[in-house]
């Protein structure tokens, strides 16, 4: 059986990612604990997300479309897994967001893939 471990980050914690004086530890402790997994061989695969200011969400209501910059979501949507595509824009990823199942009684969040952090 897989699960999806979601990981949440309030700003200032993910903040630290990008801070000179505290990166190094804050990567090398997600690299410890993304190691230590892979080690024991538990580890299927997963990837960190680009900053919710990156998303776009998509809803379509009554067959209208509706595209908005940034996340969205109604207490009453959880998240249920995603889905890595590799497509050459936004629009194509809109395009393939808008025939998912949950589209018209949910929504959709497309989210850029953060880029691997630097070595060394």
């Amino acid at each position: 059986m897989q699960y999806v471990l979601l990981y949440h980050e309030t700003a200032e914690e993910r903040a630290k990612g990008h801070d000179p004086e505290a990166a190094g530890a804050y990567w090398g402790g997600w690299m410890a604990y993304m190691g230590a997994m892979s080690q024991a061989g538990v580890m299927q695969g997963g990837n960190g997300l680009d900053g919710p200011e990156t998303a776009t969400t998509l809803r379509i209501e009554n067959g209208t479309r509706h595209v908005v910059d940034g996340p969205f979501a109604d207490t009453k949507e959880a998240f249920g897994g995603y889905a890595v595509i590799e497509v050459p824009d936004l629009d194509t990823a809109l395009e393939w967001a808008a025939r998912a199942p949950c589209a018209v009684a949910g929504s959709v969040e497309i989210r850029p893939v953060m880029p691997p952090p630097p070595v060394g």
